[in-house]
């Protein structure tokens, strides 16, 4: 008869946590370390609402999916941007530190307004379809056939969540603020792009050729090495800037 295996004990986690409410004038920055046992696949989104369900009801942190889709749960893990709903506990190790995104308003503790950022930069690139005649156009003349090759490459580019790993990895995006980041010109290539959109060339290079554009960026590729759809940023800012030295 076979000896039946040893379970093993999961390990000691020490989730070491930057706290601070600023909404609160007597709250001050401090890290706060929180205790627990590891369990079997688990990543830090379920760590955290152990914490805040066992340990901390005041520990406030974002999520909506806990699937990677939202982008919503993004924060620094062990100084690096990233996903806690896709961050597993096994790949890291016993001390956890976790601080919330630089470069967006803070909301407390882990949770931080990329909301109101996204929709600035969307603002100020206008990042909708620009088509003459749509509001009295019907639903059959908005459809436009599409190459597959091209329609493939739109959706590549659709693949961005806006979780802010990439502002939070940009050094250029840390130091000025009207910075549009690789997610502003990723948007600004897929409406480039995109036939229906009828705005020129040098319509999109008012919008982002200056120094808070492509020409802010100095390919650090941390953008590209932080995304957590691995999409190819650096290799988009490269194609604007190669199609601005065609206008």
């Amino acid at each position: 008869m076979s000896a039946i295996p040893v379970q093993q004990v999961g390990r000691t986690l020490y989730i070491h946590i930057l706290r601070h409410n600023p909404c609160d004038p007597l709250s001050e920055a401090h890290l706060q370390t929180f205790e627990l046992e590891e369990a079997d696949a688990m990543t830090l989104f379920i760590a955290l609402n152990e914490i805040r369900e066992n340990h901390d009801p005041s520990l406030q942190f974002d999520f909506v999916c806990r699937a990677g889709i939202c982008g919503s749960c993004g924060m620094i893990i062990n100084g690096r941007p990233g996903l806690a709903c896709r961050t597993l506990t096994k790949d890291l190790p016993d001390n956890i530190t976790l601080a919330p995104l630089p470069a967006f308003e803070l909301i407390g503790d882990l949770s931080v307004n990329t909301g109101k950022w996204m929709r600035g930069m969307s603002e100020q690139l206008e990042t909708w379809v620009h088509s003459q005649g749509l509001e009295n156009a019907d639903i059959d003349s908005l459809e436009q056939t599409m190459e597959p090759e091209l329609a493939e490459q739109l959706y590549e580019l659709e693949r961005c969540i806006e979780c802010g790993c990439c502002i939070a990895a940009c050094g250029t995006a840390l130091m000025r603020e009207d910075f549009i980041g690789a997610v502003g010109l990723n948007q600004i290539t897929r409406f480039q792009l995109d036939p229906r959109d009828q705005r020129s060339d040098a319509q999109f290079y008012q919008l982002v050729g200056d120094d808070s554009g492509v020409f802010g960026c100095m390919t650090l590729l941390g953008c590209e090495d932080m995304c957590p759809k691995q999409l190819p940023l650096a290799t988009q800012i490269a194609f604007l800037r190669r199609r601005m030295a065609m206008v």
